[in-house]
C-alpha cells in the first residue's frame, strides 16, 4: 500500500535539494489532523512551473497560467502551485491575473478557508501561520480575510463552506453566514456542472442532511435549481436525494443516472415495491427508494434473492422450445407469450421449470394457437 505521506515529504526534500521551498497545503493536512484519509495531495511553493519542469522532466503543465502543474511521483499524483497573488476576478470564479511570490504568507491570504491554509514541512512539522489549527479544533470554517470579497471573488466558495461542513460535520463562523446568505445570488452564475459537483459530494456524505439544512437554512435552493419543499430522506446513494429535489432541467446528468432517477421515480409513485418492479429494476434501485419510503431495505434483498428469476434468460424453456411446443407460425404471438410467462413466474404463479412451463402453455395457448 502506497504512503501518501512518506512520498508526499520525500518530494519536498527533493524541491529543498535544488534550493527551493515547498510545503503539503490545504486538505491533506487538514485531514491529517483529523486522522482523516486523504487521496489528493497539494503542494505549494517558490518554484515556478518552469522551475519544477527543470526539476521534473515528465511534468505537465496544464495550468500553467495559473501557476500550477500535475506531477506523478512514484505512482502518486500531486498538484503543485507556486506562491502567488491572485489579483483580479473578473468571472466570479477563477483569477484572471494572478502574479508569483516568494512568500508562503502572501500565497496562504488568497486561499479560501482558514482550515485550508495549514502547511506542513518536509520533517513533518505542521506550519499555522494564520491560525487555522485552533479553528479546526473548534470544528469552525472561517474565512481568509473579508468572506464577504472572498465569496464575490469566487462563488463556488459558498457551496464548498457548505459542503465541508457537511462533510466535517463543522459549523460556520457567522460572519461568512451573513455572507453567505447577502451573495446567495452569485450562484445563479455558477455554471450547473460547478454545482453539480458540489452537490454531489454533499449528497453522498452520511451527514447530508445537514447540507440540506444549510442550503435551506440560507436560502439558496431557488438559487441552485432543486426544491426543498418536502422533507428529504437521506440515502446511500446521491442519486436518491437528486429525485427528492425535483432539480432544473439545466443539470447535466449521464444516461446512467437517468435511468435510475427514471427508476426510482416510477416506484416512488407507487409507494410500493412489488416483485415485479424487483424484477425491472433490480435490488441496488429498489433499495434505494425503500430507503426513501421507508421500507424495510434488508426486504428488499431478501425477496429478491427468491425471485425465481433475474431476467428473460433466466426461463427454462428457451424461445424455440415454445415456438416447437405450439407449432408458431406468426412470430409476432411469441413476445407475448414470453410476457405471459415471465410475469406469471414472477408472481410465483407458475414453477420456472420446462415441464410446468410447457403444461401451462398447452392449456393456455394450444387451442388459441390451432
Amino acid at each position: 500500500m502506497i504512503n501518501l505521506l512518506e512520498k508526499a515529504l520525500e518530494l519536498l526534500k527533493i524541491f529543498e535539494s535544488k534550493g527551493y521551498e515547498a510545503y503539503l497545503v490545504g486538505g491533506f493536512v487538514r485531514n491529517y489532523l483529523l486522522e482523516r484519509k486523504s487521496n489528493d495531495v497539494d503542494i505549494c511553493t517558490n518554484a515556478t512551473p518552469m522551475d519544477i519542469k527543470e526539476i521534473f522532466k515528465d511534468v505537465k503543465l496544464p495550468f500553467e497560467g495559473y501557476g500550477s502543474v500535475h506531477l506523478t511521483y512514484k505512482k502518486v499524483g500531486f498538484e503543485i502551485t507556486t506562491y502567488r497573488m491572485d489579483l483580479e476576478y473578473n468571472n466570479g470564479r477563477a483569477p484572471s491575473k494572478i502574479v508569483y511570490t516568494n512568500s508562503l504568507y502572501i500565497d496562504l491570504k488568497r486561499r479560501d478557508f482558514t482550515m485550508n491554509a495549514l502547511c506542513m514541512d518536509s520533517n513533518g512539522n505542521i506550519i499555522d501561520l494564520l491560525s487555522a489549527k485552533s479553528d479546526i479544533q473548534n470544528g469552525i470554517i472561517k474565512s481568509i480575510g473579508n468572506p464577504d470579497i472572498k465569496l464575490k471573488e469566487d462563488a463556488l466558495r459558498i457551496l464548498r463552506a457548505i459542503r465541508f461542513a457537511t462533510e466535517l460535520n463543522f459549523e460556520i463562523d457567522e460572519e461568512l453566514k451573513k455572507a453567505i446568505i447577502d451573495n446567495g445570488a452569485l450562484l445563479k452564475k455558477l455554471s450547473y456542472y460547478r454545482k453539480k459537483q458540489e452537490l454531489n459530494k454533499i449528497f453522498s456524505s452520511p451527514n447530508a442532511l445537514y447540507g440540506i439544512k444549510l442550503i435551506k437554512q440560507f436560502k439558496l435552493e431557488g438559487y441552485l435549481g432543486i426544491d426543498l419543499t418536502n422533507e428529504v430522506v437521506n440515502t446511500n446513494d446521491p442519486i436518491g436525494i437528486w429525485v427528492q429535489v425535483n432539480p432544473d432541467n439545466k443539470y447535466q446528468f449521464t444516461n446512467n443516472e437517468k435511468k435510475y432517477m427514471d427508476a426510482i421515480l416510477s416506484i416512488l409513485k407507487d409507494k410500493k415495491i412489488n416483485d415485479m418492479e424487483l424484477y425491472k429494476n433490480g435490488n441496488y434501485v429498489c433499495y434505494i427508494a425503500a430507503q426513501i419510503l421507508g421500507i424495510d431495505e434488508t426486504d428488499i434483498y431478501d425477496r429478491y434473492d427468491r425471485l425465481q428469476i433475474k431476467n428473460r434468460a433466466d426461463i427454462t424453456l428457451r424461445p424455440l422450445d415454445i415456438i416447437e411446443l405450439l407449432k408458431i407460425e406468426n412470430k409476432s404471438n411469441l413476445k407475448k407469450i414470453i410476457n405471459d410467462i415471465e410475469t406469471q413466474i414472477i408472481n410465483n404463479k407458475l414453477s420456472n421449470d420446462k415441464d410446468s412451463i410447457s403444461k401451462y402453455l398447452i392449456d393456455t395457448y394450444k387451442n388459441n394457437m390451432l
